[in-house]
């Protein structure tokens, strides 16, 4: 009989995605050493190499591909194991790991921790950051339980559930505050600052300009809201940004906000999670005090 442990799975899995032992290593809060002898230990148990050492670079062998398969099986079955520990519990408690989109996350992340906390007191909350198709991957895989994006995200493996819905706001230079607010005719003739791709949000104002493609000339891509509100108070052109953002991002940029007549570019935002989880109705109660506490944080921002 092979035998092997969930760690070396976990440590296997993590190498396989980074390909690099350092990384691997500190992905794993353990040595580059230690990460290197459960590896060469998984490989002698199996009788076959999972990757090949060059110089500088780890290649994951054919035999590594078809075993990161099954591997990926077992961390799943042990993930759902566990969630049916968690849900045959009265309360929620334990690690709850929630994903989340950055177009969020600075705004209401700490109302979203704070309700949490209040409500479950032995709740061992991890948050992951990051863009939408990283999440949904993640979901997918098992390797968080819950996420908060922008709906819909039409996967039929997960369930939605809508928190709250916010409107757009347009952000130009300060000189420009008289002026006519623009439809979505006349922005796609501005040089419009959006988001770089992967972004959900950018899609949104892509989509409510009807601009599938971006133009060059047109078009500049930034890598947070922040930049990109500088750029415009910079006078080099305007954006869109959600609502629950102006307080924060128009603080200390020199520009004018202005608000689209309806029906203007919005965005509903809520929480998934795997139909096949065994904490739904967990969840169900987890987004009741999501949404409780992201009405609290709306407010405040908007105070």
């Amino acid at each position: 009989m092979i035998n092997f442990t969930l760690k070396q799975i976990r440590y296997f899995e993590a190498l396989a995605r980074h390909r690099h032992f350092g990384r691997a290593a500190e992905a794993c809060a353990i040595s580059q050493s230690a990460l290197s002898q459960q590896i060469k230990e998984l490989e002698e148990a199996l009788g076959a190499a999972l990757f090949e050492r060059g110089a500088r670079q780890v290649t994951i062998t054919a035999f590594g591909e078809e075993f990161a398969q099954r591997a990926q099986t077992i961390s799943r079955s042990v993930l759902e194991v566990e969630g049916l520990a968690r849900a045959s519990r009265d309360r929620l408690t334990g690690r709850l790991r929630i994903g989340i989109i950055p177009t969020v996350a600075p705004y209401l992340l700490p109302a979203i921790i704070d309700g949490l906390t209040r409500a479950y007191a032995d709740l061992d909350i991890n948050v992951r950051e990051t863009l939408t198709p990283t999440l949904l991957h993640e979901l997918a895989e098992g390797r968080i339980d819950t996420a908060l994006v922008a709906l819909p995200v039409s996967e039929p493996a997960f369930v939605e559930v809508g928190l709250f819905s916010e409107d757009f706001v347009l952000v130009r230079p300060i000189e420009d505050a008289t002026r006519p607010v623009p439809d979505a005719r006349m922005l796609r003739e501005m040089r419009l600052l959006l988001l770089e791709e992967g972004h959900c949000f950018r899609d949104q104002a892509l989509a409510f300009c009807n601009m599938p493609a971006a133009r060059p000339r047109e078009l500049m891509d930034c890598s947070s809201l922040s930049t990109v509100v500088q750029m415009v108070g910079a006078g080099i052109g305007v954006t869109l940004i959600p609502e629950m953002a102006v307080a924060v991002e128009t603080r200390s940029a020199s520009v004018s906000i202005a608000r689209f007549e309806a029906p203007g570019p919005s965005r509903t935002i809520g929480m998934i999670w795997r139909k096949t989880s065994p904490l739904t109705q967990q969840l169900l109660h987890v987004s009741d005090v999501i949404r409780r506490a992201c009405a609290e944080g709306r407010a405040q921002v908007r105070a």
